[in-house]
């Protein structure tokens, strides 16, 4: 207590002393500073309280505020401070002993600019958060950006009354905190066009332009993700920015809505409105008439639902472009669009995309809109066009998306209309269960097609491509269909501009046509996989300087891999997996390559042997690299540690021998997969430290000693596959640190010790990084470019900044990360969004004992649960019930005893269950819900368990079993079929032991004489025990 007492003694007189040193004035430098600046602000009321004083306490002059506690000037009052009548520059380096200036207000002293000294704002205000310059002469040289850009802090900033012009509003970009800026009464004129100089500024409050020459303010506002807590009406809003041309209000949460026309009095000067994924409802349509001004209006994502409203469309004569995208609309259009919509002729852009409208009977309704270049109807409901109504549209598009549309025909024709259309340059048609032959007329009735993209149909027959040629075609994608054949020999010829052509998912057969690899094209990206194709790869194809993209997995391919396929400067993704190559892996020399782009390689699935070539650990780029399921040999090399770049190293189901290198902790690697490649020895340091790792398998291997600690470090970890290896010891409480890990097989080892109660820790939550394996994502932008061919604005362009508009190709990756885990009795490959969503623990097959700790209970994601064949004691817990998510729980061959928690029975997830080879007793909860599909398999060998299924009727005494177990509760756990139990072991060893006993001394003579002796030496010490003591009481006397 005095020690404490002396402690709070010593801070107060600290404290004393510390404001003792700031009442005797302001630090010296900042003194002196503040005396220089007199001679700039020279008028006698400020700075002259004094100011001659040596040591005098500068924080009490006029226009000077200090922090209480550092004694640091944080304010400085300098409006209005100078009394000169001749402009002059003020020089920067003046306010550097101000370290922890805040404010300061330099209005009103014809500055007409600073004298930095090779001295910036940024070092001389650096934490300013307020700056004052209002009413001086400054011009664009105090708004160059190297000295006001850098102001990262400033929130503040006053510049009226100067000299500014509508190019210094560039400058201010770079004041990302600023909340309130004031430019009224300057130089600003005509039209100004801030949206750009004005996007950073995020954070800003307050803006005042007024009294300046400005003719029209703002052509687009953006005010997107700033009304988000309902508090703002957007019928007021709408009025504050009436005089403006494009208003983007995406992503807000407005208090109420259109209503009726009388509550909005908004000027007809607004041509574009964007109000993308903000809170609405259908009343906006009945009064959006009211803005007849409007060219363009998108309400995607705003949650519409139902159909449209008869009201509101008929005043919008002007609107060229209509996007109600991802809402819920439904049904067709109302029966004013045959009045309202159809009368809008001058639309050029229909976007209808993820609704539930009938298409493409809804397309109707566009039929006289001879401008309309642009429709998108994807993701609604597919219905079959009526076989006698036919319509011949006026409008000639540019570019039609129908894909993803539900349907419940079988196979149903693509749209009719289509057939009168001879301009479009891009058609999707993808996911609809399209039927019948492969519709090339669209290519030859449209002769700038660019983008043909029909995949994911049912389309049949042969690939009989077209008579004449497509010059402008860049992209076919036909994949996931049903053609058969080869692929045509004059493909080539018909698509001489071909870069991409997706071919995979069919039925295609024979050799891959060799003029692939003699395209006209800058670049080639080229999937033909999932067919039956054969032969090899042609050499023309692996010569070719164009190709980037090769995907060629699981066809019929045979032969040696030709080398001349690795010595590609462009190809950066190749797949040449699922074949029936055979040989070595080429080596080749890429020192001689100016600049190797190689960065997914996939070889596995095949019969290559070897080693892995040296070529491979020079490629720096490199990604991905899988070659599992081969017959590869050797020791893992070492210099696949020093590959920066690698993500993703599959080498799974070889010959390779030896240990794990130690070097293999780099910080990129994500998916390593080592399973059953002979690996031998201890983990030691291997993956220490290694915070990229995702996935670790080391399954079915020959690894010894114990799970080291530092499993712990592996902070990324999601899978975690130690299956069938010869681990010993306990399992390591740091495994319970990962909170991220979903799946952990440790199963088959010989680990033992108890189950940590901590694994309930883990959160099991579902993992992107699991299942990804994006290393690699490049975007390619087809032909169709900018805003004119679709006849739309600039404005319009880059405010709905719409994906749909330009066609881009995307190339990734295609290695899909799997993950072999056991469940239901089965073994399983886990991939892409079952992976995802995947979380189980195996801990089968060990040496662990005590109980199974409840804790377990608390883990409600987890699909699968395996403790069995263990040494694991006590009873079930009734926490189990809590695992609501459980599809698969395997607890047999141990030495549980008690009941079956009656509480399983609402595990109404529950397909495996299996409580087998037990010392389980009562009866089986009742056959409900899951447990009514569990069959005999799941009880057996559990002696004292009776009820259905099995054929075991239970007595009187076992009736309260439909009562689950209490594991707290002593007297449940000492009940009587358990006392029952132990009385016939005993008996059972008891008579075990006697014909133990008796066998031995039938067997050994000695030991049979012994036992005999003894017996015989019991029998007489008993015997003179009763003579010496007994006989001398008189009753066992005899009579005289």
């Amino acid at each position: 207590m005095e020690a404490k007492s002396f402690w709070v003694l010593v801070t107060t007189l600290v404290f004393i002393i510390r404001g003792w040193r700031q009442t005797e004035g302001c630090l010296e430098q900042e003194r002196t500073a503040l005396v220089q600046l007199k001679s700039f602000f020279n008028y006698p009321l400020y700075l002259n309280d004094g100011v001659d004083v040596k040591g005098s306490n500068c924080c009490q002059w006029e226009g000077v505020e200090c922090n209480i506690i550092s004694g640091r000037v944080i304010s400085l009052n300098l409006n209005y401070a100078r009394g000169s009548t001749s402009y002059g520059y003020l020089n920067v380096s003046l306010f550097l002993p101000f370290e922890e200036l805040k404010s300061l207000y330099l209005c009103g002293n014809k500055i007409a600019g600073f004298v930095d000294n090779k001295v910036s704002l940024l070092s001389a205000f650096n934490n300013l958060e307020e700056l004052r310059l209002c009413n001086n002469y400054f011009n664009d040289s105090i708004l160059s950006s190297e000295k006001v850009q850098p102001m990262m802090n400033l929130e503040v900033l006053y510049l009226y009354d100067n000299l500014l012009n509508n190019n210094d509003l560039t400058y201010l970009k770079g004041l990302s905190s600023l909340k309130s800026l004031d430019i009224r009464r300057n130089q600003l004129e005509g039209s100004i066009e801030i949206r750009e100089s004005l996007d950073s500024l995020s954070n800003l409050e307050k803006l005042d332009i007024s009294k300046n020459e400005v003719k029209e303010f703002l052509k687009i506002a953006t005010l997107d993700y700033v009304f988000t807590v309902g508090t703002t009406s957007l019928i007021p809003l709408l009025e504050t920015f009436s005089s403006i041309k494009t208003l983007s209000l995406r992503n807000n949460y407005f208090n109420d809505t259109f209503s009726t026309q009388d509550q909005l009095h908004v000027s007809s000067k607004i041509e574009g409105l964007v109000l993308d994924r903000s809170s609405l409802n259908n009343n906006i349509f009945q009064s959006i008439g009211v803005l007849d001004s409007l060219k363009f209006l998108s309400l995607r994502g705003c949650g519409l639902s139902g159909t449209l409203p008869a009201q509101g469309w008929c005043d919008l004569q002007k609107l060229e472009l209509l996007d109600l995208s991802e809402n819920a609309l439904e049904g067709t259009l109302p029966s004013c669009a045959s009045t309202a919509l159809a009368n809008l002729t001058l639309l050029r852009s229909i976007f209808l995309s993820r609704n539930l409208f009938e298409v493409p009977s809804i397309f109707i309704s566009f039929a006289n809109h001879s401008h309309l270049k642009v429709l998108f109807g994807s993701q609604n409901k597919l219905v079959k066009e009526p076989t006698i109504q036919t319509w011949v549209p006026k409008f000639q598009l540019n570019a039609f998306h129908l894909s993803n549309c539900k349907t419940k025909e079988l196979h149903i024709e693509i749209p009719k209309f289509l057939y009168y259309q001879n301009d479009l340059s891009v058609v999707d048609l993808s996911y609809n269960n399209f039927g019948g032959k492969i519709p090339f007329w669209l290519l030859e009735n449209n002769t700038r097609m660019d983008e043909f993209l029909i995949k994911g149909n049912s389309f049949m027959s042969h690939l009989n491509l077209p008579f004449h040629p497509s010059p402008n075609t860049s992209v076919v994608d036909i994949s996931d269909n049903k053609i058969q054949g080869p692929i045509p020999a004059n493909i080539c010829s018909i698509f001489p501009q071909l870069f991409g052509l997706n071919l995979s998912g069919n039925f295609l057969q024979g050799n891959i046509p060799p003029c692939l690899g003699n395209l006209n094209t800058r670049e080639l990206l080229l999937d033909l996989s999932h067919n039956q194709l054969s032969g090899g790869i042609p050499e023309m194809l692996a010569q070719s300087d164009s190709l980037r993209f090769l995907r060629l997995s699981n066809n019929h391919l045979s032969g040696k891999i030709t080398p001349t396929i690795f010595r590609s400067s462009l190809l950066e993704l190749l797949y040449l997996d699922g074949n029936n190559f055979d040989g070595n892996i080429p080596s080749i020399d890429i020192s001689t390559i100016p600049w190797y782009s190689l960065k997914d390689v996939d070889l596995s699935n095949k019969n290559l042997s070897g080693e892995l070539p040296k070529w491979v650990w020079n490629v720096s780029n490199l990604k991905a690299l899988a070659v599992s399921n081969n017959q590869l040999k050797g020791l893992i090399p070492m210099e696949l540690c020093y590959l920066d770049s690698l993500n993703i190293l599959d080498l799974s189901k070889n010959n390779f021998s030896g240990p794990i290198p130690s070097c293999f902790n780099a910080q990129s690697i994500k998916h390593l997969h080592l399973r059953k490649i002979r690996l031998s020895g201890t983990l030691t340091n291997a993956f220490f430290n290694c915070s990229s790792l995702v996935t670790l398998d080391l399954s079915e291997n020959q690894l010894t000693g114990e799970i080291p600690y530092w499993i712990g470090t592996l902070s990324a970890l999601s899978v975690l596959l130690l299956k069938a290896n010869y681990f010993i010891g306990e399992i390591p409480i740091e495994i319970c640190k990962l909170y991220s890990l979903s799946i952990i097989d440790i199963s088959q080892n010989k680990l033992s010790g108890l189950i940590p109660s901590c694994l309930s820790h883990l959160t099991l939550e579902p993992n992107d990084e699991k299942s990804s394996t994006k290393t690699y994502k490049e975007e390619f932008l087809g032909t169709i470019k900018g805003a004119n061919y679709f006849g739309i604005s600039e404005i319009e362009w880059s405010t709905l900044k719409r994906a749909e508009f330009d066609e881009y190709l995307f190339i990734e990756n295609q290695m899909q990360e799997k993950v072999v885990y056991t469940t239901k009795r089965a073994s399983y490959t886990y991939k892409g969004n079952i992976l995802k969503y995947m979380s189980g623990i195996d801990l089968s097959c060990n040496r662990l004992t005590g109980e199974i700790p409840t804790d377990i209970g608390n883990l409600s994601e987890i699909l699968s649960l395996n403790l069995s064949h263990n040494n694991l004691t006590g009873h079930i817990p009734s926490t189990f019930s809590k695992l609501k998510q459980i599809e698969s729980l395997d607890l047999s061959h141990n030495n549980l005893i008690g009941r079956i928690p009656t509480q399983l029975t609402e595990l109404y997830t529950l397909a495996v269950f299996n409580v087998s080879y037990n010392n389980l007793s009562g009866s089986i909860p009742s056959s409900k819900a899951q447990f009514g599909t569990f069959d005999e398999s799941s009880y057996v060998e559990n002696p004292f368990l009776c009820g259905p299924p099995l054929n075991k009727n239970c007595s009187d005494l076992d009736s309260p079993s439909t009562a689950a177990p209490n594991t707290s509760n002593n007297e449940e756990e000492c009940g009587l079929m358990d006392k029952y139990v132990f009385w016939v072991t005993f008996f059972v060893s008891y008579v075990i032991v006697l014909l133990v006993i008796v066998l031995i001394l039938y067997i050994n003579p000695y030991w049979r004489q012994a036992w005999f002796s003894f017996v015989e030496h019991c029998i007489k010490t008993c015997q003179y025990f009763i003579e010496d003591n007994l006989l001398r009481f008189p009753i066992f006397k005899r009579s005289g």
